[in-house]
């Protein structure tokens, strides 16, 4: 079993966002950066979990970023990662993302290629139906479970108002959330080993930029609480109904 798990750099839910050049670039001044959640704690960790039962299984990341997405990844190594793949260009485009980590994963003939459902900055969720579109692969969205029986994978998966379970060949891709897996932190002996781990970089393919960033916006600022009384439903009904304008 050879699986590729897709891991992104994103800002620490705690970074203070601030926007430069006319709105148009984040700021990255003083933020520090973490491995996508949904990446770490989902995709790969479930990676890591099929690697236990099988030693055999061999577990490789892809990164799309430039040289400083590498402390991110060597952390990922550091979790349970055999080796990484850096692809050396910096970009927000879902479409070029997907096409550059197709490309890894078409060279690499993977059984399983494993992403988080969607990266906590942008928020797209499109990496994963992208990537296996072009890798004309069986794609199942929104996993909570994946058991792997020879050479077909069940994965449960949440639809609207319950789950749904889908059986796929492999290769295919998943993408992963919430009950996948549980979060998992490096030990000393993993952090260690990374060190040394492979770290490979290359160079892009060239690709289509289907989209691209105008402007970013902060949301508005919330306004202060307004407390009534709770015997005066008159004045709550007013409120509502000339300054929130829901009635």
């Amino acid at each position: 079993m050879k699986i590729l798990v897709c891991i992104s750099k994103s800002p620490d839910t705690t970074a203070k966002i601030a926007f430069t050049d006319n709105n148009t670039k984040f700021a990255t001044d003083g933020v520090q950066w973490i491995i996508n959640p949904y990446d770490e704690w989902y995709a790969l960790v479930k990676a890591i979990e099929i690697k236990e039962k099988d030693p055999s299984a061999v577990i490789h990341l892809v990164t799309v970023g430039g040289a400083d997405a590498e402390p991110v990844i060597r952390k990922a190594l550091a979790l349970g990662g055999d080796e990484a793949i850096r692809i050396n260009t910096a970009s927000q485009d879902s479409f070029y993302i997907a096409s550059q980590i197709a490309e890894t994963a078409k060279q690499g003939a993977y059984d399983l290629v494993l992403a988080g459902k969607e990266t906590i900055d942008y928020n797209s969720a499109s990496i994963g139906g992208m990537v296996a579109e072009l890798l004309g692969l069986p794609y199942v969205s929104l996993a909570t479970r994946l058991d792997l029986n020879g050479n077909t994978v069940a994965v449960t998966r949440e639809i609207e108002g319950g789950e749904e379970l889908c059986e796929v060949n492999i290769p295919a891709v998943v993408s992963c959330q919430k009950g996948m897996a549980e979060a998992r932190i490096p030990n000393m002996r993993g952090i260690m080993a990374a060190r040394t781990k492979s770290l490979k970089v290359t160079e892009p393919v060239a690709a289509e930029h289907l989209t691209s960033i105008v402007r970013f916006e902060l949301p508005p600022a919330k306004a202060g609480v307004k407390l009534i009384p709770a015997d005066d439903a008159a004045e709550l009904v007013k409120i509502l109904h000339e300054e929130v304008k829901v009635i």
